[in-house]
């Protein structure tokens, strides 16, 4: 098991405003700056999410729809971790906390550097539902976990290929190594030495496409979301 020395933690997981309590400021303003840097203001400007194709949250076409995508899987992910802090589980050890406030803390930056860069062609803040998840179980929370972040990383594989500029993809290789980071500490939490697991037989991690991921998480996004100028 991994083990940590555990740091105070002065945040009851509580959102306020833009960034956490937690998040460190360097770490924010740095994906907030990449994002402004890399993208450049007003670039995707005139490839609005609002395009009539279907009923639901359009994400836009080409590099915008698949930044959206991107930007909507981080909003989930950032919402559970939230949760998870905001309500631990029974008897969570002041290691384990410290885990997910760094995971928790990477999710929001992820999720605000997409609301800085996509500027005025984000989609919106969509509405989660965790109902059905029992928080105050681990196994519960660690198996969520683990789902949503297998299903972070298999996107972000799948989405690669259709993405047009050279730079976007780079921002989304350091974002999917991120990531599966998180995807191999989940799983030593679940059992130890398991970090590993799961690859293909070549040592590949998986592929999936928007459709199959949204068929996983939109289980817990209450708004309506339309996929139609996603990539197949």
């Amino acid at each position: 098991m991994f083990t940590r020395r555990p740091r105070s933690v002065t945040s009851n997981g509580q959102e306020n405003g833009i960034a956490m309590p937690n998040v460190h400021r360097r770490t924010f303003l740095k994906y907030a700056g990449m994002g402004t840097a890399i993208l450049g203001v007003g670039s995707l400007a005139g490839c609005s999410s609002d395009d009539d194709d279907g009923a639901g949250v359009n994400f836009g076409n080409g590099d915008t729809s698949v930044l959206n995508y991107a930007f909507a899987l981080e909003q989930l992910e950032a919402a559970f971790y939230i949760q998870v802090l905001t309500t631990p589980y029974a008897g969570i050890s002041d290691v384990e906390r410290d885990f997910f406030t760094d995971i928790r803390n990477h999710e929001i930056a992820h999720r605000e550097f997409f609301r800085k860069a996509l500027g005025g062609s984000a989609i919106q803040d969509l509405a989660v539902d965790f109902s059905t998840i029992d928080f105050t179980s681990r196994d519960k929370v660690l198996a969520v976990a683990k789902t949503f972040e297998d299903l972070g990383v298999a996107a972000y594989n799948g989405a690669g290929q259709f993405i047009d500029k050279a730079d976007y993809l780079v921002l989304a290789g350091k974002i999917v190594s991120v990531e599966a980071r998180h995807a191999a500490l989940i799983r030593d939490l679940i059992s130890n030495g398991t970090f590993a697991s799961d690859a293909d037989a070549q040592g590949l991690d998986f592929v999936k496409s928007p459709t199959e991921v949204f068929a996983a998480a939109g289980v817990y996004i209450k708004t309506p979301i339309n996929i139609n100028t996603l990539p197949k």
